[in-house]
C-alpha cells in the first residue's frame, strides 16, 4: 500500500511540475532525496510526454491557407507595383535619355498592376492644378475673363499683343460653355496606333464628355476601336491651312467632313501664336455663316502659359504642350473620372510589333516641338497614382 500512495504522490507532483513549467516557465519541483527513499526511479522527459494527454489538432482548412497566399501575393504586388511607381518618378526627374525599350519595360510590368482609382490623390492633384491654372474659368476664352477693350499676350508670341475689339468680343462666349463641371466620366481620345484593332469604340461612347484632338477620322469601320461621341474636338490650324486652303476655298468640304463631330466644339488656339489667328477666326466665321451646328470656341492663352508653367516644374520642358496632354489636364479639374485612350508614343507595340504614329497614318510630329516621353512619363506617374486611368492595348468587348 505504501508503494501505492508513494507513486500517486509522485505521478501528482510530476503533473503540477509540468503545468507550472508550461505555463511560468519555471522548472518543476522536484525531491530527488523523498523519490529516492521511496525507490521511485528518475523520470525522464520521455516519460513526462507519454503522460500528458496528447493534444488535439487543429483543424487544416484551405480556405485560410488561400487567403494567406493570397494575402502574401497581394502584399508582393503591392511592393512590385510601388518599386515600378518610384522607377517611374525616379526617371522623370532625371535628365537622361530613355529609349523606347526603357518605356515599353515600364509599361509592361505596370499594365500587370492592378489599377484603383484614389479619389483623395484626384482632389490634392485637382485642387493643386486648380490653384495654378482654374481650367474651370481660365481654360476657354471668354468675355468673363477677356474684356472689352482689352490687350491679350499671346501665349508663345508673348511679346506680342491683340486687342479685343468689339468684334472679337462678340466671337467670344459670354463665360465657358465647359462651366457645367463636374462630368462624371470623361474619356480623352488621343491619335496614337494602339487604337487600331482596340474595340474601344463602346466604352468610348459610353462615357459623358469625350474630347479628341486634331479632327481625326471617327466613321466607318474605325468606330469600333475609336467610337463616334466627341463633345470637343481641338484643331491645328496647320490641318485648316494645308488640307481646307484656309478655308478660302474647300469651305463645303470642310463643313462636310466635321459633321460627323455633331454639336461639338471646335477648340483653337488662336491666340498662341500671332499667325494662328486669322485662321482661327475664319473657322469661327465658316461655321457662323452655313448656320453650322458645332461651335468654335479658343483657348485662353493665360491658361496655356500657366499649364506649360506647372508642367515645367515637374520636369516637362519642352518648346510647347502637346494638344493631348493640354486636353488631359482640363479635364483632370473638369472631371471626375479621366480615362485616356490612344496615348502611345512609341513606334512599336508592348509585343514589338511596328505600330503607326497615328491610327490613320504614320505622320510624325516634328522633332524637338513636343516633349513626348517626359509627357508620358507623367500620365504614367497619373495612372500609377490612381488620378487618371490610362488603357493599355485593347478594350474588354462588350
Amino acid at each position: 500500500m505504501r508503494a501505492v500512495i508513494a507513486l500517486a504522490v509522485a505521478l501528482g507532483s510530476l503533473l503540477l511540475g509540468g503545468c507550472l513549467l508550461r505555463l511560468g516557465g519555471q522548472q518543476p519541483l522536484r525531491a530527488r532525496g523523498w523519490e529516492q527513499e521511496a525507490g521511485i526511479a528518475t523520470v525522464t522527459p520521455k516519460v513526462v510526454r507519454a503522460l500528458r494527454p496528447p493534444l488535439t489538432p487543429l483543424p487544416r482548412t484551405e480556405n485560410r491557407t488561400a487567403v494567406n497566399k493570397n494575402g502574401i501575393y497581394q502584399f508582393e504586388q503591392a511592393s512590385k507595383c510601388k518599386a515600378i511607381q518610384d522607377n517611374i518618378l525616379s526617371s522623370s526627374t532625371k535628365k537622361k535619355r530613355y529609349t523606347e525599350d526603357y518605356y515599353l519595360h515600364i509599361v509592361t510590368k505596370l499594365q500587370n498592376c492592378t489599377w484603383i482609382r484614389r479619389p483623395e490623390e484626384s482632389m490634392k492633384f485637382r485642387s493643386e492644378l486648380a490653384s495654378c491654372c482654374d481650367a474651370v474659368h481660365n481654360f476657354i476664352a471668354s468675355q468673363n475673363n477677356s474684356p472689352l477693350g482689352s490687350n491679350m499676350s499671346y501665349e508663345v508670341d508673348s511679346k506680342k499683343t491683340i486687342l479685343i475689339t468689339e468684334d472679337i468680343f462678340k466671337m467670344l462666349p459670354v463665360s465657358s460653355p465647359l462651366s457645367v463641371y463636374p462630368f462624371k466620366t470623361c474619356a480623352v481620345v488621343g491619335n496614337g496606333g494602339i487604337l487600331k484593332n482596340s474595340s474601344c469604340g463602346a466604352e468610348i461612347d459610353r462615357s459623358d464628355f469625350v474630347f479628341r484632338c486634331n479632327l481625326p477620322p471617327t466613321v466607318g469601320s474605325i468606330s469600333k476601336d475609336v467610337g463616334n461621341k466627341t463633345n470637343l474636338v481641338t484643331v491645328n490650324p496647320s490641318i485648316i491651312a494645308q488640307k481646307y486652303n484656309k478655308l478660302n476655298e474647300k469651305k463645303a468640304e470642310f463643313l462636310e467632313n466635321i459633321a460627323v463631330y455633331g454639336d461639338a466644339l471646335l477648340l483653337l488656339p488662336a491666340f498662341s501664336f500671332r499667325s494662328n489667328t486669322a485662321t482661327s477666326f475664319k473657322v469661327y466665321h465658316t461655321l457662323q455663316e452655313f448656320k453650322a451646328t458645332q461651335r468654335a470656341i479658343f483657348f485662353h492663352p493665360s491658361y496655356l502659359k500657366s499649364l506649360a508653367q506647372f508642367w515645367r516644374t515637374k520636369g516637362v520642358k519642352a518648346y510647347r504642350l502637346s494638344s493631348g496632354f493640354m486636353i488631359t489636364s482640363a479635364a483632370l479639374e473638369l472631371c471626375e473620372n479621366v480615362k485616356l485612350y490612344g496615348f502611345w508614343p512609341f513606334s512599336k507595340s508592348m509585343e514589338k510589333m511596328p505600330i503607326s504614329h497615328h491610327y490613320y497614318d504614320n505622320q510624325l510630329p516634328k522633332p524637338g516641338f513636343h516633349a513626348m516621353p517626359k509627357e508620358y512619363n507623367q500620365i504614367l506617374q497619373l495612372h500609377g497614382k490612381g488620378i487618371l486611368k490610362l488603357q493599355f492595348g485593347k478594350c474588354e468587348s462588350d
